[in-house]
């Protein structure tokens, strides 16, 4: 049997703005990124998002991102190792308060937009980023693109103490590389809920995907990333959950697909 896990990017909403769906999304799911204020949120969206996914049996997740919250965090920023380590964090922290409150675990930490995607082809960053997990605390998971660097990704993470899932995104094009194409060309985001679908399905039964220029990529990924701002978000996760199970793969947690990783080992 074949487990994935499904995630989401929550709590971006920020005072008076709504961004994104996360009521509706929220039972279709199984892990939630929830912004930590810098890219987008505030300390009452970040406590409701919690709840939310508390009250839904959600993994909640820390979504650390650079302190750019006109860019959304898209934007590059040139930063030192000191100032990333002390984003993440500073932000992570924020999170596993809040999770503290609602009684819950902060499950894992996945960067956020332009950091989530410069770490994506810079090891030292990788490592810098794990490093400040670890500091926060050991267990929780790091996601990272899966790709073509994940064998020396994973090395990496665990190095620095940490459980390391990998991630691909059914709802966003790929470039030969294996790497996301930039949301400022056409085309980057998949906007068709059964495309979608049938991407996921691909990603999560056979670990490949097509990309851009129609070559194959092999993707072995233990969760899968949908984006609750787009049009149609509810039936774009809906449509891939029910086609995820009804081809037999059981949609859990990362943390569970870590447990069941590791029992895999034991034997």
């Amino acid at each position: 049997m074949k487990y994935i896990d499904i995630n989401c990017d929550m709590g971006e909403s920020f005072g008076a703005y709504t961004i994104g769906m996360d009521k509706e999304v929220i039972s279709h799911i199984t892990s939630a990124n929830i912004a930590c204020g810098f890219h987008a949120g505030d300390p009452m969206v970040l406590r409701r998002t919690v709840r939310l996914a508390s009250e839904n049996g959600v993994g909640a997740g820390a979504h650390p991102g650079f302190p750019d919250l006109l860019g959304f965090g898209r934007r590059k920023m040139e930063c030192t190792p000191d100032e990333i380590e002390n984003y993440v964090i500073y932000q992570t922290g924020a999170i596993r308060a809040f999770c503290n409150a609602e009684g819950i675990a902060l499950q894992h930490v996945k960067p956020h937009g332009g950091l989530y995607n410069m770490a994506a082809e810079n090891e030292k960053l990788i490592e810098t980023i794990a490093k400040a997990i670890a500091r926060v605390d050991r267990n929780l998971i790091m996601v990272c693109l899966a790709g073509q660097n994940a064998r020396r990704f994973r090395e990496i993470v665990e190095n620095a103490g940490i459980q390391v899932v990998f991630e691909a995104f059914p709802d966003r094009a790929y470039t030969p590389e294996g790497t996301l194409v930039s949301r400022s060309k056409p085309g980057a985001v998949i906007y068709d809920p059964e495309a979608v679908a049938e991407r996921a399905l691909m990603m999560a039964a056979k670990g490949m995907i097509e990309a851009e220029d129609g070559s194959m990529l092999t993707l072995e990924a233990d969760t899968l990333c949908v984006h609750g701002d787009t049009p149609d978000a509810v039936d774009l996760v809906r449509n891939i959950r029910e086609t995820l199970e009804a081809n037999d793969i059981t949609v859990v947690p990362m943390a569970e697909i870590i447990s069941l990783k590791q029992g895999k080992k034991a034997l």
